[in-house]
């Protein structure tokens, strides 16, 4: 008598029963546990031994796109689209934007401003001894050489003052006046002080104390003529070109880079570069009288150009030294001058380009983003189920018990015809006698080793 199939086993695959896993789709997407449930929904069951949850993959853009079906159902969400769109389009010009900068940021920026240099004498007049025992004092002056930026004489508004007095981080540090010079040297008068006493010298080492300006005493009471020399500290390096040079480029002094840019650019103006060999120049007759030959490598021109580069000349300012006024204390004069600084927007640039503060922040925003989008597809995929057992309920059901058979199977890595096993005549053939009989000799081998062995006894 033929038995009766049995029924099939517990809905655990593709087609899942609904009051078990509300979800649809494949037996990947139905075994894999479900995303947290949206806020006013209830979650939906898990079964109890789920396999571990694999690594997270990176996401991606498209993780973040609505499928084109879903935005056909809610027309609404065609406005977050649009601001995805615009996300994308403003992250690439941030992005362009940073490597501008960063790129900016490997050249010198400096901007000009006005220096004013005081130079002021005072003299102290000499005393008598009054009595026996008391020390004389001998006429002298003293000159002072000080300066700040123009920038700095001006009062800030009230509303800065309120500000630095509430943060005091907001406070610009002042630079103090030796830092704009790299030497400075006052000749007084050889006829007066002697070859040996009449030069005033400060040179900046590395070690170099800066100081708000320079003073000097010396006795005397006669006009004293003074030439005072300040070289200033470029940075980088500024050089005095040869004239000849000066003339042919239209410029006196400047950084190294621009004297080769300018250069560079007076050959492509004039066709100087050999059209056979690009590597070497024709010089022209002012390039030939600057350089003294007519054809060199481009290569040699950094070599030759070193000869042709000078200190750039200080700046002389003269002063007289000579008795006030009457009922006038201090004399003083002063004078303007343009000195080069770094941007103050350059350490601004540079704070926006490695500020990574909001990146957590952006960070953590986009993964809520990738998991409302994930939530709103597993919806899609709940609805698609219901759907599907709404319009055709019996084919459904149909498919769903053909897709439980074959995933108990694969889940239970069962071999060969499951469904011819399950009756009586499969186990009439030959080949199952011999299978018994086999198994049958092995468990009373296995009975006789096990006695055998308990009772002391060897086979030989």
């Amino acid at each position: 008598m033929q038995q009766a199939p049995r029924p099939a086993g517990p809905p655990m695959g593709r087609y899942p029963h609904p009051h078990q896993m509300p979800g649809g789709g494949t037996p990947q997407q139905m075994r894999r546990p479900m995303p947290g449930p949206i806020p006013g929904q209830q979650p939906p069951q898990v079964q109890q031994n789920r396999p571990q949850q694999p690594p997270k993959k990176k996401k991606k853009y498209a993780d973040k796109l609505i499928q084109p079906k879903i935005r056909e159902l809610v027309p609404e969400s065609q406005a977050y689209m649009d601001l995805l769109a615009f996300e994308q389009k403003l992250d690439a010009t941030i992005s362009r934007k940073k490597l501008d900068i960063q790129e900016s940021l490997k050249r010198p920026q400096k901007i000009k401003k006005r220096l004013r240099i005081y130079i002021s004498h005072t003299f102290i007049a000499g005393k008598e001894p009054e009595k026996e025992g008391d020390e004389a004092s001998v006429p002298m002056w003293e000159l002072r050489v000080e300066g700040r930026l123009l920038d700095d004489i001006q009062q800030p508004p009230p509303a800065a003052n309120a500000a630095a007095a509430t943060n005091p981080t907001a406070q610009r540090t002042k630079r103090k006046f030796s830092s704009f010079f790299k030497s400075l040297v006052i000749e007084l008068d050889k006829e007066i002080y002697g070859p040996d006493n009449h030069l005033v010298e400060w040179h900046r080492t590395p070690t170099t104390n800066e100081t708000d300006g320079f003073q000097v005493k010396r006795p005397g009471d006669k006009p004293v003529k003074c030439t005072i020399l300040l070289l200033l500290d470029y940075q980088p390096m500024k050089f005095k070109l040869h004239p000849r040079l000066a003339k042919v480029l239209g410029i006196a002094a400047e950084t190294r880079p621009k004297i080769i840019e300018a250069l560079w650019q007076y050959i492509i103006t004039h066709k100087l570069q050999d059209s056979q060999d690009r590597d070497f120049i024709n010089n022209d007759l002012f390039l030939e009288q600057c350089f003294g030959q007519k054809r060199m490598r481009f290569m040699e021109i950094p070599q030759r150009l070193h000869l042709l580069l000078q200190q750039p000349d200080p700046l002389i300012l003269n002063h007289v030294i000579q008795k006030n006024e009457e009922g006038q204390e201090k004399t003083s004069a002063c004078y303007d001058i343009d000195v080069e600084l770094e941007d103050p927007l350059k350490a601004q640039m540079a704070t926006f380009v490695h500020n990574q503060s909001s990146a957590t922040e952006v960070a953590n925003l986009d993964q809520k983003i990738y998991d409302v989008v994930e939530q709103i597809n597993e919806m899609k995929k709940r609805r698609d189920f219901y759907v599907r057992f709404a319009d055709e309920p019996n084919d459904f059901i149909k498919k769903w018990m053909i897709s439980q058979s074959s995933d108990l199977k694969t889940l239970t890595e069962a071999s060969g015809d499951g469904e011819a096993e399950r009756r009586f005549d499969h186990y009439l053939k030959p080949e199952t006698d011999e299978a018994v009989y086999r198994y049958m000799y092995q468990k009373i081998q296995q009975k006789r080793a096990e006695l055998e062995q308990s009772l002391g006894v060897r086979n030989n």
